[in-house]
């Protein structure tokens, strides 16, 4: 109970925090992207404040090995970069940069976004659900 709690709090801080920092407007992600045009650095002062303080918090959990939940924290695995991680890495800014959205986003914009953002998230679900299937038969051929 307490795990779903949390989840649903730290779920609910994210989302408030895409909507006050405007990372739902998918203007402003463009703006971000468009270096040679109207570029927008302010996606910079987002990602600093959420990955600066995060570089801490995991210095601190690989230290105590338990969450303050009672939960044990995995390990670090180790990043390969095989050609399914540049694939997707690439297929991901490419849909970012097209649409303006990410999982993130396109979930928290959902309510507002009308049509565009509904179908939008109607292909990602549909991408995540052929994605393992595809790539299963990919790896046999």
């Amino acid at each position: 109970m307490m795990r779903n709690l949390s989840a649903l709090f730290a779920g609910a801080l994210f989302g408030c925090g895409l909507l006050v920092s405007g990372m739902i407007d998918t203007a402003k992600v463009q703006g971000w992207l468009d270096i040679f045009g109207a570029w927008d650095p302010t996606l910079a002062f987002v990602l600093g404040g959420a990955v600066l303080p995060m570089i801490f918090v995991w210095r601190v959990a690989e230290r105590r090995g338990m969450s303050i939940l009672g939960t044990p924290i995995p390990d670090r695995v180790p990043v390969r970069f095989d050609p399914a991680l540049i694939t997707g890495s690439v297929m991901f800014g490419a849909g970012w940069a097209l649409a303006g959205f990410c999982p993130g986003p396109a979930l928290a914009s959902f309510a507002y976004g009308g049509w565009g953002g509904a179908l939008f998230l109607l292909a990602m679900v549909a991408g995540m659900v052929i994605a393992p299937a595809l790539s299963a038969r990919l790896t046999k051929a």
